[in-house]
């Protein structure tokens, strides 16, 4: 078995049954996908996951398709990543640990690692999600709670924390746009297609996490976002990060199955209080009755110190009555600021940023590198990890 092999079998098997199903991932362990995929086309030991696969069995032929959606993605200049990749996040295995055989309802029964993710963005999964935290909440987000979201996405994204959610309106739409705005990688995690927009008011959204961040899905390009697929898809995003926020959410938020899937994986739990006259803050406050189980954050250094390492994020970094940058010119201050930890930018893009003379930026930012403030990359400038020149 080759790995395009492995690949192939992979997307068609996720065609032919709903992403989750604990059956299936177990013999895709035990005998691996290619086996698998010819014993449910064949029939025989595979039949009760032929009734699984149901009425697509004689639609149409699992592995054209497959192709098809390969070839649809590479288009789309996204790829698929399986578990046979470098990159796979290993957490995503946990999930089996989760699976109850004996649930009624299939949701909780069926909650088994991906077969593969489609993914659009130029991170790799295990590097962008190293360090990571999902912000959730609730879809008709007060002011309060866009306001909340917004500065979480934005602070943990200038810690170089990973900002995870699901794309939706609402809060996860805030913490997104923070995390953007703090020049740091966002992660949408989507119960439909990487290619479509959903809602379609986030479609410029989307492009900018796809281009800065990552868009990922179980789901191959153009499948639609069906209502329970958004259940089956919060266990990936409780799995792949430290911890989950929930900023705001009504009594019945889909927001709180994610936190109670980071629970049953005995990952991180937080929720942010709201005014106890909000129905939008009335399952954040149910769950913070429970104290052993869900920590109260109220801003960034908190959710820091919750899912932080002992000895690096824990204790504020010791800051001194004055800082190299301090003593920068004011036009140097500007062309610092203007620049990102991770997206390099051309002298050019970094100037219009700043408001500063195109030429001036060409001069002064070498003159940054040099003395440590900025990195130099093959596309351009970025902001040095640390200020090499605040013991200058």
């Amino acid at each position: 078995m080759t790995i395009d092999d492995a690949r192939l079998a992979r997307v068609a098997l996720g065609w032919l049954v709903e992403p989750g199903s604990r059956a299936l991932w177990l013999r895709v362990a035990d005998h691996g996908p290619v086996r698998v995929l010819e014993g449910l086309l064949a029939g025989g030991r595979e039949a009760p996951m032929r009734q699984a696969a149901g009425a697509r069995l004689g639609d149409a032929d699992p592995r054209r398709l497959a192709e098809a959606a390969l070839a649809r993605a590479r288009r789309l200049d996204a790829r698929l990543v399986i578990p046979e990749d470098d990159e796979w996040p290993a957490a995503l295995e946990t999930l089996i640990d989760i699976c109850d055989p004996n649930a009624t309802d299939p949701i909780d029964r069926d909650a088994a690692p991906p077969l593969c993710l489609w993914v659009r963005g130029p991170w790799r999964l295990d590097e962008a999600l190293d360090r990571s935290v999902a912000v959730v909440g609730a879809r008709a987000a007060t002011a309060y709670g866009a306001q909340v979201a917004r500065e979480i996405g934005y602070g943990l994204a200038s810690r170089d924390w990973t900002v995870v959610s699901g794309g939706a309106y609402g809060v996860d739409g805030y913490a997104h746009r923070g995390a953007l705005a703090g020049g740091g990688i966002t992660v949408a995690v989507l119960a439909c297609g990487v290619d479509l927009a959903y809602p379609a008011s986030h479609a410029s959204l989307f492009d900018r996490i796809a281009e800065d961040g990552l868009l990922i899905s179980e789901w191959p390009p153009g499948a639609e976002p069906f209502r329970h697929r958004f259940l089956i898809r919060n266990r990936v995003i409780a799995a792949i990060t430290r911890g989950t926020v929930v900023v705001e959410a009504g009594p019945r938020s889909g927001s709180l199955q994610t936190l109670r899937r980071a629970g049953e994986l005995k990952k991180c739990r937080m929720a942010v209080p709201g005014p106890v006259t909000s129905a939008m803050s009335v399952g954040c406050h149910e769950q913070l009755r429970k104290p052993q189980e869900v920590t109260l954050v109220t801003g960034v250094p908190q959710v820091v110190e919750v899912v932080g390492a002992i000895g690096d994020d824990l204790a504020p970094v010791p800051r001194g009555p004055e800082h190299a940058r301090d003593r920068l010119a004011p036009v140097e201050q500007r062309l610092l600021e203007a620049l990102l930890k991770r997206k390099p930018l051309s002298s050019e893009a970094v100037a219009a940023r700043a408001r500063v003379p195109a030429p001036d930026a060409m001069r002064i930012l070498p003159s940054l590198v040099m003395r440590g403030f900025a990195r130099r990359r093959e596309h351009g400038f970025v902001l040095a990890p640390d200020d090499a020149g605040a013991a200058a």
